[in-house]
């Protein structure tokens, strides 16, 4: 039987036999090999759910996409730390790759309201100070261990600049983004708070499974305890 032991630097073979000496370089090796090729898969595999979700708006040819998706830098964020603080200028816009994210402003009150939960394929940023370069008043936190790709002002303004379409795609980002922000206005004024939260869970039935009630109260405006109240409405209807 072989044993090895120490790192992958210095393994050696504790039972010798005629193979001692080529059998720890052969293993050492296949080990290697397979390490740095599932290293390279990982930012491989990032930057296709970046491409297809690209196609989804406009059309590009292999090399324009390719060109674009180059532009991004891969990040890895651990869950409750944070992408953006209130009062940093926010220089990123962020395509979610894995993870959930929630982006939210504290009052003066010191009470929490969250603009919008961020999960797998969706984009993130503070708009106002990524465009305006003014200190952002939001605060966007990690709710589970992550991974995005980020783009830079300068990268994106080189992007618009070399690769038309691409100010195409980031157009239909924000008028959707607008319309969802208007929806939200409006419901917010004319809908009651049980009425928003069976369309939130209706709507997003996954996302709302990872998220706690104290997170769904802040994002429907309401307090956790009507929340609580709500979900005993719904379950004595059942």
């Amino acid at each position: 039987m072989i044993r090895f032991t120490g790192n992958t630097n210095d393994w050696k073979v504790v039972y010798t036999e005629k193979y001692t000496t080529v059998l720890p370089m052969i293993f050492r090796n296949f080990v290697m090999e397979i390490f740095h090729s599932q290293m390279k898969k990982k930012p491989i595999k990032m930057k296709e759910l970046l491409k297809e979700n690209i196609l989804k708006h406009i059309s590009l040819s292999q090399d324009e996409i390719e060109a674009f998706v180059d532009l991004f830098a891969k990040k890895e964020i651990r869950k409750r730390e944070f992408l953006l603080r209130e009062g940093d200028v926010c220089k990123f816009e962020a395509f979610v790759v894995k993870g959930l994210f929630r982006v939210y402003h504290i009052d003066q009150n010191g009470y929490e309201q969250i603009l919008y939960f961020a999960v797998e394929n969706w984009w993130i940023t503070d708009i106002d100070s990524f465009c305006n370069e003014t200190p952002s008043q939001l605060f966007i936190e990690s709710l589970e261990d992550s991974e995005i790709l980020l783009i830079a002002k300068k990268e994106k303004e080189y992007a618009y600049t070399n690769l038309p379409q691409i100010e195409k795609l980031f157009r239909i980002m924000t008028q959707k983004t607008h319309v969802a922000l208007q929806r939200r206005m409006i419901d917010n004024l004319s809908k009651t708070a049980d009425q928003r939260y069976i369309e939130f869970s209706t709507k997003y039935p996954k996302l709302i499974q990872r998220l706690s009630n104290i997170q769904v109260a802040a994002y429907l405006g309401i307090t956790n305890v009507f929340l609580s109240n709500i979900r005993k409405k719904i379950a004595l209807k059942k």
